[in-house]
């Protein structure tokens, strides 16, 4: 479905204005609790980051860094809300996956909100499994983490 996948890092432009869309939508889907989450998804220290293009339109985007030392953390996924439903953020995860497993990762976590079914269906689709809330997210009752062996 996407034209193409470019990898790239946290000062690409189209990375930028897309997670400035994900910002906008959590903060609706999060109201009270989106100044919590906001300060674990900071960009400026994410150097992998892939965008999805389709027509030379940037359609969405995806990220990781390093949780421990084998294990890489996705982080601002995000999708279009018109190219929603058509396997784009399945390709940017893949490709996050992929990436991630040639810096020598074996396994990636990632954090999502109960307010964010879609997401959950996608990563469940995308082999993660749902494991007890870990480091800033214990306790925290809207938090989904979850857990894939990339290796």
């Amino acid at each position: 479905m996407v034209t193409k996948l470019i990898r790239t890092d946290s000062n690409n432009i189209d990375f930028r204005e897309l997670v400035a869309l994900l910002d906008a939508d959590l903060a609706i889907r999060d109201g009270a609790e989106h100044s919590f989450y906001a300060q674990f998804n900071k960009i400026d220290k994410i150097g992998e980051v892939v965008v999805a293009y389709q027509n030379e339109t940037a359609v969405g985007c995806g990220a990781f860094k390093e949780f421990e030392a084998k294990t890489a953390e996705i982080k601002r996924m995000f999708v279009k809300e018109n190219m929603r439903g058509r396997g784009v953020a399945g390709e940017i995860l893949t490709e996050l996956e992929t990436w991630a497993k040639e810096f020598n990762f074996a396994e990636c976590v990632l954090e999502t909100g109960l307010k964010q079914p879609e997401a959950i269906k996608l990563y469940q689709k995308s082999g993660y499994e749902i494991i007890p809330n870990y480091g800033q997210y214990i306790g925290v009752e809207n938090s989904v983490c979850m857990w894939k062996v990339i290796i």
